[in-house]
């Protein structure tokens, strides 16, 4: 068990929503009253968040687990299962079009999801880009005029400065598609979710007993309540900003001064080794080591 624990943590580290989606809704530990509100709502609206994710970042048609992909714009359980099981006996999908050779598929399946799944050294470099299939026959055309491949065109994006987009325009294709389609061929494949930061703790600061009052360090928020912020300062438990240390002025919602994942700077109040409780200020006038 030590082994799988490990190994789940590190796929949380490699790719954090990939693992999360697996995880069921009430072991998240989203907020203090998690448990009070109506459980289905909560779950709905849960997954209504990870799937806009999900299409906002695309997934590796290759790799993807079937929880994952079952949150693709037009993929179900079943479908998601059909791409697994055809990717496990025919090996990793070339092209998108190989998707409807998948059991069950359809045309419809094919439209909603093709343009959220992406497949890295395939057979098409479009295919590891947001540009939808059906949009391939405009970049060839730009890509004609340019006197350019494809390929070429994807590896020259400074080019496409000599396009002009309304040339392109037709009664399927707008102006506002053909500018998504340009924005995507300067930057293919590109992750559109901001680099992950975290909190650089202390060197020598492992366990509760490292600590000492007046104690200056870097931790992240993982959790606000009504009553204040618990922070990750790099031991085994989390400290705890109340409400009345987040701020140099009166704070009413916590909520309006912290967010979970966010990287704040704490003095260490007091430290109660026999309960295992760490109080912790993020008040500026708050004095200490550095």
């Amino acid at each position: 068990m030590s082994i799988r624990g490990a190994v789940s943590i590190a796929r949380r580290l490699q790719d954090p929503l990939a693992e999360l989606v697996k995880i069921d809704p009430k072991s998240i530990g989203v907020g203090q009253y998690q448990h009070d509100v109506d459980q289905k709502l909560l779950k709905q609206k849960l997954d209504e968040v990870v799937e806009s994710c999900v299409n906002f970042v695309g997934v590796n048609l290759n790799l993807a687990s079937k929880q994952l992909l079952s949150y693709v714009s037009g993929l179900n359980k079943t479908a998601a299962e059909n791409i697994v099981a055809y990717r496990e006996r025919h090996g990793g999908f070339r092209n998108r079009a190989e998707l409807m050779k998948v059991p069950r598929f359809g045309e419809k399946a094919f439209e909603l999801s093709a343009g959220f799944l992406r497949i890295r050294n395939g057979d098409h470099p479009l295919d590891n880009t947001a540009v939808h299939p059906e949009s391939y026959g405009v970049v060839r055309s730009m890509a004609d005029d340019l006197g350019l491949t494809v390929e070429e065109i994807i590896q020259h994006p400074e080019r496409l400065q000599e396009i002009d987009l309304e040339r392109y325009c037709t009664d399927t294709v707008g102006l506002p598609t053909l500018r998504d389609i340009v924005e995507e061929l300067r930057k293919p494949g590109r992750d559109p979710r901001r680099e992950f930061a975290y909190a650089h703790f202390r060197e020598g600061i492992e366990t509760i007993e490292d600590l000492k009052e007046g104690m200056r360090l870097e931790g992240v928020v993982t959790n606000v309540t009504r009553f204040g912020a618990f922070v990750d300062i790099g031991i085994h438990q989390d400290g705890l900003v109340h409400i009345s240390e987040l701020a140099d002025r009166y704070v009413r919602d916590p909520h309006r001064v912290v967010h979970v994942g966010q990287i704040v700077r704490v003095t260490v109040l007091n430290v109660d080794l026999e309960r295992k409780r760490v109080g912790l200020s993020m008040k500026t006038e708050s004095t200490g080591e550095s």
